[in-house]
């Protein structure tokens, strides 16, 4: 089968020189079409922005309240299908709320006692509570300290897990305190997730504070002038608008993450940025080249603009890879972030070309660095002569420059090697929060307490013989390995054997048709041995069909269901970056290079998230939190499809000016040193706008926010300057004029679809 090479110009095939016509011709095309309407139709525009800025606005105020805490495990897993029966059926499941109790006197006294079983009734009665037992009404060991002097009562609040959430936060501030005789302090899931609410709140603003200043220094010094830097943040702050809105309307049909607002805020503020840095620098480009005003203005959408739709849709579709995976903590953000670069990249291309119009040849007025800025003599290229003189030295030594580059980063990923992964607990709050040290307690002082026990569900498991056959099975079950005691509606069972008769939580346990069981364990439900105690319940034979849940089991059946999806994920994201590319570029020499170098642009990023956040080293870069050992078993994943996709989006960037290049001169090498030389500043500029957007992410309280920031912030920067700067010429070097090779049929699809340049 024949190929075929992009077609090189007869007058430039054979001098290597750049073809560029005396007079720049008048741009034509959709895009550009586009941009000369929106100029004439300026006034509408401006008022259309203006209505839909203000009404986002109040569409997304206080839209924190509608978000959801939870999402992290499995939808559909044994695991959830146990927690979903308890809830319905029985009104029961693991206690989500749990108060820690301190007297000054022995918990035996009598008054003591008596105040404590007063206090457990009262919780009891409470709205939104199915129900609270503590040490006093159980006389249950593990729920009392090792000195005798504080106590737990477990609470199970009612409804889905938002509904438990908003409860948590009025019981909390309604129970905690001073309450007689004891000082009470909450924790819990419920408890935890509200705290994490009202925390993300405030890390939200302060990011901003952060953020947005940052953002305007680093503009200001890539441009030259405040007039130009104020418009992509123009940009970013009515995508951040839209962005709330959006996430408003999403929380009104599903699920979607608290975390989303984080995220989604920095990541569609930083790209709209990003995307209008692109547009003005090209503004300028041609304003240079001799173009008036309105014919720049088109050209600019017609050439940045395309580019900007491609970089979008490479961030679209990594982040549409999450949606394989059944957590709503990913979906949401999946669901999100769509929506979100989609507004960044529509904000930048329909706003700019009439606030351009308008700005016309001003663009460049008021550098404020002006007296510490040296200006270029005429014709002088040394402002980008750092970036010429490196592409040019890679481009010399191909095999050296990008070999050494790519055993770094090797290097740097090596720690992932020893990842662990778990769910997130209260050690994600910040170290010393209420709710964190209340469990920090439970952990240090109470022994097996039990707040964390594995259910055993069998919801078709009817009267008539029920304790005949539940009787095999519970002493199996006690003497499993990692296992303190089972109760059942039939008493509790510890070794093989009935250690007590049934207590007064015994009859809520059971329906006619079935029943459920808690079996307490001594591990940690959030770590190997925890998962192992899982298994081992799970092999038990039942003599009904049995569901397992807990927080041991979420965690088995998330890391499963994760194992399960990555391969899907994997080939949505590598079959849709490989056809963009291809409709990019019509090459299929360059997608595959791109989707193997920004794979490996995220090396230090993972090698960090270990190194830092799961071994501890080097937290003073981050600020302070709590060290776990282990990561959230989603964040990995998350973190992949997200970096991957800003790390496709200066690939497209970098290609287009690449292969613009090459089409004027036919020479590769020399288009390579064009595409770096002319991009390098306006990358690096792009790259830290939304690093720095996300190094503010990472002054967060909560650890997964820090992670996340500063995890995505590094991959950014590694592959702005490592992959971009020295691994893409060294590889596009070594290949030549094979970059650009495509069997001939899919050359001639590309050119009749009309997707080539120009």
């Amino acid at each position: 089968m024949t190929t075929q090479h992009p077609p090189r110009p007869a007058d430039a095939a054979h001098t290597g020189q750049r073809r560029e016509p005396p007079l720049p011709a008048p741009p034509s095309g959709a895009l550009a079409r586009l941009a000369r309407g929106l100029v004439r139709l300026k006034a509408p525009v401006f008022l259309a922005v203006a209505l839909v800025s203000l009404a986002a606005a109040l569409l997304g105020a206080g839209v924190a309240g509608d978000l959801s805490s939870g999402g992290y495990t499995a939808s559909g897993s044994e695991a959830a299908r146990a927690e979903r029966i308890l809830a319905d059926r029985f009104g029961a499941g693991s206690p989500n709320m749990v108060l820690l109790l301190r007297a000054e006197r022995p918990l035996t006294d009598a008054d003591v006692a008596a105040e404590g079983r007063a206090f457990t009734e009262r919780v009891g009665s409470l709205d939104g509570v199915g129900y609270a037992t503590s040490y006093w009404t159980t006389q249950d060991p593990a729920l009392r300290s090792k000195d005798g002097r504080s106590a737990l009562v477990l609470v199970r609040l009612s409804g889905d897990e938002d509904e438990a959430t908003r409860r948590a936060g009025e019981l909390t501030a309604e129970l905690t305190g001073e309450q007689g005789r004891f000082t009470v302090t909450a924790t819990g899931r419920a408890v935890i997730n509200d705290a994490l609410e009202k925390q993300s709140e405030e890390d939200l603003t302060k990011a901003e504070l952060i953020g947005a200043p940052l953002t305007l220094v680093i503009l200001l010094v890539a441009f030259g002038s405040l007039v130009a830097s104020l418009l992509p943040l123009l940009v970013g702050v009515v995508s951040v608008v839209c962005t709330l809105a959006v996430l408003r309307l999403l929380a009104a049909v599903t699920d979607v993450s608290l975390f989303a607002m984080n995220v989604t805020t920095a990541l569609g503020f930083g790209l709209a940025v990003d995307y209008s840095l692109f547009v003005v620098t090209r503004y300028r480009e041609e304003l240079r080249r001799g173009r008036e005003v309105a014919d720049a203005v088109a050209e600019s959408l017609r050439t940045a603009g395309r580019t900007v739709l491609f970089s979008a849709l490479t961030v679209v579709l990594s982040l549409a890879a999450l949606l394989v995976f059944p957590m709503m903590f990913l979906r949401s953000l999946a669901c999100a972030g769509i929506a979100v670069v989609s507004l960044a990249a529509l904000t930048s291309l329909l706003i700019l070309p009439p606030v351009l119009a308008v700005i016309g040849r001003r663009i460049d007025r008021l550098d404020v660095f002006a007296r510490w800025r040296r200006r270029p003599a005429e014709g002088d290229d040394s402002v980008r002569g750092m970036w010429h003189r490196l592409a040019t030295g890679v481009m010399r030594w191909p095999v050296a420059a990008g070999g050494a580059v790519a055993v770094l980063l090797i290097a740097l990923a090596l720690p992932f090697g020893h990842a662990r992964f778990g769910l997130t607990d209260d050690r994600i709050l910040p170290q010393g929060a209420p709710a964190q040290a209340a469990a920090e307690t439970i952990r240090t002082d109470f022994a097996g307490a039990g707040t964390h026990p594995v259910t055993v569900v069998l919801p078709d498991l009817p009267e008539p013989g029920r304790q005949a056959a539940l009787t095999g099975y519970l002493a199996e079950l006690s003497r499993t390995e990692g296992t303190v005691r089972v109760d059942s509606p039939l008493g509790s069972w510890a070794k093989g054997r009935r250690i007590a008769p049934p207590g007064p939580a015994a009859a809520a346990m059971a329906d006619p048709q079935g029943v459920w069981l808690s079996v307490v364990s001594d591990t940690n439900p959030n770590s190997p041995a925890g998962e192992r105690h899982t298994e081992r319940v799970r092999a038990v034979d039942a003599p009904a069909a049995a569901l397992v849940g807990g927080e041991a089991a979420a965690l088995v059946d998330t890391k499963q269901a994760l194992k399960d999806r990555i391969p899907h994920a994997g080939a949505v994201i590598a079959l849709s970056m490989l056809v963009l590319l291809f409709l990019f570029t019509g090459s299929l020499v360059v997608p595959v290079q791109a989707l193997i170098l920004n794979t490996l642009s995220l090396t230090a990023s993972f090698g960090a998230m270990v190194y830092v956040f799961q071994d501890g080293h080097l937290k003073w870069l981050v600020g302070d939190f709590i060290a776990t050992g282990q990561l959230e078993v989603t964040v990995p994943v998350l973190m992949f499809c997200v970096a991957f996709g800003l790390s496709m989006d200066y690939t497209v960037f970098l290609l287009s000016r690449i292969r613009e290049e090459y089409l004027a001169t036919g020479d590769t090498t020399r288009a390579v040193v064009f595409g770096i030389d002319h991009t390098g500043r306006l990358i690096t500029a792009a790259a830290l706008v939304v690093a720095s957007v996300l190094a503010a992410l990472a002054t967060s309280e909560l650890s997964l926010l820090k992670l996340l920031g500063a995890g995505l912030a590094l991959a950014v920067l590694v592959d702005a300057t490592l992959v971009r700067g020295i691994l893409v010429p060294a590889v596009m070097k070594l290949c030549g004029r094979a970059n650009w090779w495509a069997p001939a049929p899919l050359r001639r699809l590309h050119t009749k679809a009309g997707l080539h340049d120009g």
